[in-house]
């Protein structure tokens, strides 16, 4: 039996700094590389949702509450779980505004020198 770390149910915090909590949302540092909920529910399961960015200023419903626009400005990052609507900074240690990571370069035209005529 193979046992990966990724699949242990511990948790690791690399960032002992927790942001300001908003009245309305549950507030969360992102780790690096992280992509869905760590949320856990009343039964203590994980939640588990993916991380979408999210745009507070058109959303609707946010529009009415106003909290992340007063905390945060206009333009800041911010992700919201799919699921249960934890809303996570980015981590500081990511460098990219990417939810799926930094990908790797592309070697069709883009890395290449051009051709010569």
């Amino acid at each position: 039996m193979r046992v990966s770390p990724l699949a242990t149910g511990e948790m690791t915090t690399s960032d002992t700094q927790t942001p300001p909590q908003l009245p309305h949302h549950k507030v969360k540092i992102k780790k690096t590389g992280q992509r869905a909920c760590n949320e856990k529910n009343e039964k203590g399961k994980f939640c588990g949702g993916h991380l979408k960015r999210w745009f507070y200023t058109t959303d609707v419903i946010e529009q009415d509450c106003g909290d992340a626009e007063k905390a945060w400005g206009k333009n800041a990052e911010a992700y919201r779980c799919e699921h249960c609507k934890t809303l996570y900074l980015p981590s500081p240690e990511d460098a990219k505004v990417n939810v799926a990571g930094q990908g790797r370069i592309s070697v069709f035209g883009l890395t290449l020198p051009p051709k010569e005529k």
